[in-house]
């Protein structure tokens, strides 16, 4: 594992942590366990005591739950889709299940006997579960669609000349571009096609994407990169579809002036 994986994924979670509107929801969450008093707290708490215990459940299992989901992601994109929400799900319902089994041990002094386990740690992976489809499907569509800006204030981008060179099945979004012999592959949102031209005359027809050449081979969209990691004295881009794209040693600096590696 590169050391620039935890470190990236830690950017990430530190990012989605300090956002106003996961504290927001967070606090709501624990006002609202609070006042409804689940699972006996009710009886076992007053309305002060009960919400600092809701407060110690949701804040650090809902921060492990998506530093976990950021770490998993990225390696198991190459998975099947089920099967990888499925292991992100098992990860975060060992994570919450510690927690909560420690501030329940801390503030009722209870654990789980012989046949509350099974209730126990259904009612987490369970919870888990849904938690992780949520994480997945909220970090699928972290950008919001075109179609759901104002045509009125936003403006238009005209689509990559290059799309117009591929079948009408796969012009969507450019994700990279990779030499192969005399051609180019070009990937997109909606699958990939070899088209015979040169990458320095297929970089040129990208048009306002938002990307670099990262490898005299490949070029990549910035904002279809999912993961960054090092290898020795170079580094690899995981983009959208689980492709991996090499970043050569002297384009180093321009992933970093990107903020994909740190400086």
């Amino acid at each position: 594992m590169s050391d620039d994986q935890p470190q990236s994924a830690l950017r990430e979670w530190r990012a989605h942590m300090a956002q106003p509107a996961t504290l927001v929801v967070l606090l709501g969450a624990a006002a609202v366990l609070a006042i409804m008093g689940p699972f006996g707290t009710d009886r076992l708490l007053g309305l002060v005591p009960r919400a600092l215990y809701w407060l110690a459940i949701c804040f650090p299992t809902y921060a492990a739950g998506v530093m976990i989901s950021v770490l998993l992601e990225p390696r198991l994109t190459r998975w099947p889709e089920p099967l990888a929400v499925a292991l992100q799900a098992l990860g975060i319902g060992c994570a919450v299940s510690a927690l909560v089994l420690l501030v329940n041990a801390v503030t009722f002094g209870w654990r789980p006997s012989g046949t509350e386990w099974p209730t126990f740690l259904g009612t987490i992976f369970a919870i888990a579960l849904i938690v992780t489809i949520v994480l997945h499907i909220a970090r699928r569509h972290s950008a919001p669609p075109a179609a759901a800006q104002d045509p009125q204030t936003t403006p238009q981008k005209a689509p990559p000349p290059l799309l117009d060179r591929l079948p009408f099945d796969k012009r969507g979004a450019l994700v990279a571009l990779s030499v192969e012999d005399h051609y180019v592959r070009v990937r997109t949102s909606k699958g990939e096609d070899l088209v015979l031209m040169r990458l320095s005359d297929a970089i040129r027809e990208v048009g306002d994407t938002a990307g670099a050449q990262v490898h005299r081979s490949h070029w990549v969209a910035w904002d279809q990169i999912r993961a960054a990691r090092r290898e020795k004295d170079r580094a690899i881009l995981t983009v959208t579809g689980g492709h991996d794209i090499p970043v050569s040693r002297a384009n180093l600096p321009v992933i970093k002036e990107a903020g994909l590696l740190p400086r």
